[in-house]
């Protein structure tokens, strides 16, 4: 074979594999990685609860990345308290802490039903002397899972401004403070802080909405997204 040959065939296949490369490093590498970085994303949730009742309850506005073992530590670590499930006694718990004005940082949440299921995990942190003031949320475990394989927990982020009577039924409630991105972003920053979120980003939530009314009947407004973070690993 003359040396032009060689050196065609050696550009022959300089060219095929520059044209493989580009195509790995520009298309397929990219749309692989993007494909990877769905995890979660390319499913669909309602992303609202529901009382037991069947009315709208409060949106699904945060969302984290983990096992249970590391929700409940990296709560703990950000110092929130871990609800206590709604029982005869912590009734009676709660109603003391409310006429006697004393702490009770443990407070029961009530039920709330996501996909038809009451959440599965639900903290709390205390504002001022009794149970009646408080940031909550409350947290549903999904078939879903982040990019690493970890199961996504949805949740509801709102804030618990005082005790009185639901609007739409009449029962005794906590009523909740109408912004409640600000308490979806101070879940968020919270556990930030402590470091325990790796990365954060969003999912569409409920939607943008201006007069929202949750299963209380109390009025809220929200930009309609779910931020949803990354924790921290722990052994």
């Amino acid at each position: 074979m003359s040396q032009r040959s060689l050196r065609r065939r050696a550009l022959t296949w300089l060219a095929a594999f520059c044209a493989a490369w580009l195509g790995l490093a520009y298309v397929a590498a990219p749309e692989f990685w993007t494909f990877h970085d769905r995890g979660f994303r390319k499913q669909t949730f309602e992303m609202v609860t529901h009382t037991p009742q069947g009315i709208p309850g409060d949106p699904i506005n945060v969302g984290l990345v983990g096992s249970e073992k590391e929700l409940v530590h990296a709560f703990a670590v950000a110092r929130w308290d871990t609800a206590d499930g709604v029982t005869l006694k912590t009734a009676i718990e709660i109603g003391e802490s409310v006429l006697l004005d004393r702490p009770y940082p443990d407070a029961p949440v009530s039920r709330l039903l996501f996909e038809g299921r009451a959440q599965d995990l639900a903290f709390e942190k205390p504002v001022g002397g009794s149970a009646d003031r408080h940031n909550h949320v409350r947290f549903w475990r999904t078939d879903a899972t982040g990019d690493d394989g970890r199961p996504l927990w949805l949740g509801s982020a709102s804030f618990d401004r005082g005790v009185g009577l639901s609007h739409d039924t009449g029962a005794i409630t906590h009523h909740i403070g109408p912004d409640i991105d600000a308490e979806r972003d101070l879940v968020i920053h919270d556990l930030s802080a402590a470091g325990m979120v790796i990365s954060v980003s969003d999912i569409p939530g409920i939607g943008a909405t201006r007069t929202g009314r949750n299963g209380g009947g109390d009025p809220y407004f929200t930009d309609g997204r779910a931020i949803v973070g990354v924790l921290r690993q722990i052994p």
